[in-house]
């Protein structure tokens, strides 16, 4: 009996040791468990803040983009504009949809001349524009310039064709035969589905597509010099600040909280025209990007 007694105490010891490190590994799985939960919900709660900032500074900017006093009012011609919101800083830039092309209204020939603004040579950029009005007419005839019939999406191994009908997202241009990926990521931000206008309004117009309404690098820069940062300037010297525009705007909020989380806000809004007096309608709302 006495001989047993070593070896049931050390088994007892063994049990207990076991018994031990099993307990540190649970202790510190929950640790590590609480601890990953606590990140993960302030991860959470900044992302929840940084994408409501945003969206306030949207509110924010379609009350001052309405605002009656011209000195106040805040101009949809792309200047930047910073609101502060609850210890972070909002970034705006806002631009009136009048001063894009309209996928839907432009002729061939202000299309094309855009393509070649931003580096196709004129054969394609003519292919381009007529691919572009291919896909938005009701027809199958490609007109003389060229273009891009259903026949020809075929003959490329496309699964679709010409969708013969209007655009209704800028996005839809990236199934147009002859755009690329590269060239829609540098045009987008000049197009719209939204104006109706056969020529978009130099008032709000960017560098780009000013170019492509053919005006010179002086009126370009005039135009340009115009759009000063903030608000507060002269109407008098300035004669987009007495200018509300059509109403209907794309605005991009950008938000970056204090520990990096950060929101991008990228909408177009229209104003008024909801349900209960709304301030502004979306007809575009895309989270955590800047087309």
């Amino acid at each position: 009996m006495n001989a047993r007694r070593p070896a049931v105490r050390g088994a007892a010891l063994l049990l207990v040791l076991w018994l031990l490190a099993l307990l540190t590994v649970l202790v510190g799985g929950f640790g590590l468990a609480s601890r990953t939960e606590a990140l993960q919900g302030r991860a959470m709660r900044s992302g929840t803040q940084a994408r409501l900032a945003a969206q306030a500074g949207i509110d924010y900017a379609m009350l001052r983009l309405q605002d009656p006093d011209p000195l106040r009012r805040w101009h949809p011609d792309g200047r930047g504009y910073r609101m502060p919101f609850d210890g972070v800083e909002v970034e705006l830039a806002i631009v009136d949809e009048s001063g894009k092309i309209d996928l839907n209204a432009a002729d061939p020939a202000l299309l094309a001349q855009f393509f070649a603004t931003r580096g196709l040579d004129e054969d394609a950029a003519a292919r381009l524009a007529g691919a572009v009005v291919d896909w938005r007419d009701p027809d199958e005839l490609s007109p003389p310039g060229g273009g891009a019939e259903s026949a020809d999406y075929a003959d490329a191994g496309r699964p679709y064709g010409a969708k013969n009908a209007p655009f209704d997202t800028v996005a839809e241009l990236q199934q147009v035969l002859g755009m690329t990926p590269a060239l829609y990521r540098d045009s987008a931000a000049a197009f719209t589905v939204f104006s109706g206008l056969a020529v978009p309004n130099p008032t709000f117009a960017q560098a780009p597509v000013l170019v492509a309404l053919g005006l010179d690098e002086e009126q370009i820069l005039a135009q340009l010099a115009l759009r000063g940062e903030g608000a507060g300037i002269d109407p008098e010297l300035d004669p987009a600040a007495v200018a509300l525009g059509t109403g209907t705007y794309s605005i991009d909020a950008s938000v970056t909280m204090p520990d990096g989380t950060a929101a991008v806000i990228a909408a177009v809004v229209r104003a008024g025209g909801g349900p209960g007096d709304r301030v502004y309608v979306p007809l575009s709302w895309r989270l955590g990007e800047i087309e």
